[in-house]
């Protein structure tokens, strides 16, 4: 039955059959955790790795770099080629190159044949990261897509969550290249049940522009090392210089993409009203969830005096929330309007940023759990139901570039986040921390803006 086009295409028109789509949901997850986790894992290990391999912290920081950059430039690339050749042939595609990387980092023995591991495992990512969304939306019947997108952010809250501890656990035990051996044989499980279970799906037919790939990874390359740059000392100008190059790369890109018919950049998805304001949304509230979590270890070690156990202890709450609530959201998207459940989700995790912005020095562990609870509820009652309006408002055969919008607003708006607060860092000695999470909160309250005019669309 899973083996034959024909018979998977008629299933694939409303979803797969309940136990196919369990398969094919394990295969998912267990891709997109591996995915997810070792772009948090590494930056547990950097200092370890960099000792190892006699390099300077400074270079090190390549590792996670040129893995991150490789994603970002390659996710809209690799979702126009899910839909060009169907969503699981990227995708499959996709786990064999990160698993096969995965082996290469553990087996690196210097910095250069490392970082080079790293950024062909960041383009294997790309590949999952891309068509994820597409492919749930193939796998679940059209009234149970919120459940499947619910699903999604339950594995990535998990996985975010559990990444420095999986970290810790593994260098405790055994060398770092073990935190990339465990990839090969849990990639190999899920790409045997992805090539089974996941469904074929419609392929567009149209050729692939390699001229709009190059320019969109050029793009992003200068927008994100620009970006990183202003946090640093001495590097404003060069910063600055690359920003400049890639506002006037972005304006060529656009200015192509909008004489295509099916652009690479889903310039005609942006059309549609509620899907740019989904963007929107999501963009705002990643960036202001990743503001907060660069910042508050910060404030509780520096402010608090606590120690980094502690810090890491009260940092828990935040996504252990997302994680239980994420599945009652997508289920809740499919009953209620999911712009509405949006903006409710961004108001509380709005009102939990500046209750922390407003935390005494003297607070106690609880008072700040509670407070980090409540924005950890409010994202996950935000994210389900987005990622349910991203995928669904666009037409079944541009799943791919809905999907891959999804992912590049995600880590558009963590980078971002992440270098306001170090330009935030880098001007303002006190009262940095505070400054940070009131301009977060104002951030969640943009993107509850956008969500809440998606209801009356």
């Amino acid at each position: 039955m899973m083996g034959a086009a024909g018979p998977m295409t008629a299933e694939v028109a409303d979803g797969l059959p309940t136990r196919a789509r369990l398969w094919a949901m394990l295969a998912i997850g267990i891709a997109m955790s591996m995915a997810v986790l070792d772009g948090a894992i590494v930056n547990v290990a950097l200092p370890v790795m960099a000792k190892d391999l006699q390099v300077s912290p400074g270079a090190a920081i390549f590792i996670t770099n040129g893995y991150q950059l490789a994603v970002t430039a390659a996710l809209l690339p690799l979702a126009s080629l899910g839909d060009i050749l169907g969503y699981k042939r990227v995708y499959c595609t996709g786990l064999a190159l990160f698993t096969a990387a995965s082996l290469a980092c553990a087996l690196a023995g210097s910095l250069p044949v490392l970082v080079a591991a790293r950024i062909v495992q960041g383009l294997g990512a790309a590949g999952i990261m891309s068509v994820n969304i597409a492919l749930v939306r193939f796998v679940y019947p059209h009234r149970m897509i919120g459940r499947g997108v619910g699903t999604m952010a339950l594995i990535v809250a998990i996985a975010s969550a559990a990444g420095p501890s999986v970290a810790a656990a593994v260098l405790s035990l055994t060398s770092w290249p073990w935190l990339f051996l465990v990839n090969v044989p849990l990639g190999l499980a899920a790409l045997t049940l992805a090539t089974r279970m996941l469904p074929v799906t419609p392929r567009s037919g149209a050729r692939f522009d390699a001229l709009s790939a190059l320019l969109n990874a050029l793009f992003f390359c200068l927008l994100i090392t620009g970006v990183d740059g202003l946090g640093e000392a001495g590097r404003g100008g060069t910063a600055l210089g690359l920003l400049a190059a890639a506002g006037l790369v972005g304006i060529a890109f656009v200015w192509m993409q909008a004489r295509l018919p099916a652009p690479l950049l889903p310039i005609d998805l942006l059309r549609i009203p509620v899907f740019a304001l989904s963007m929107v949304s999501s963009v705002c509230s990643f960036s202001a969830q990743m503001m907060a979590y660069v910042a508050l270890p910060f404030y509780f070690q520096d402010v608090l005096h606590l120690s980094s156990t502690q810090t890491g202890l009260l940092m828990t709450p935040w996504p252990i929330a997302i994680a239980v609530i994420a599945p009652f959201a997508g289920r809740l998207a499919d009953r209620y309007p999911p712009g509405l459940l949006g903006a409710i989700g961004l108001v509380a995790l709005s009102a939990g940023l500046a209750l922390m912005a407003a935390l005494p020095a003297d607070a106690s562990p609880l008072a700040i759990a509670w407070r980090l609870t409540l924005c950890g509820l409010g994202f996950g009652l935000f994210q389900s139901p987005n990622n349910k309006v991203i995928i669904t408002s666009a037409p079944r055969e541009r799943s791919g570039g809905a999907s891959g919008m999804q992912s590049t607003a995600r880590l558009l708006g963590q980078s971002l986040g992440a270098a306001v607060v170090a330009v935030i860092f880098g001007h303002l000695h006190a009262g940095g921390t505070a400054t940070v999470l009131w301009l977060s909160s104002a951030l969640a309250l943009t993107g509850a803006l956008a969500s809440g005019l998606r209801i009356r669309r």
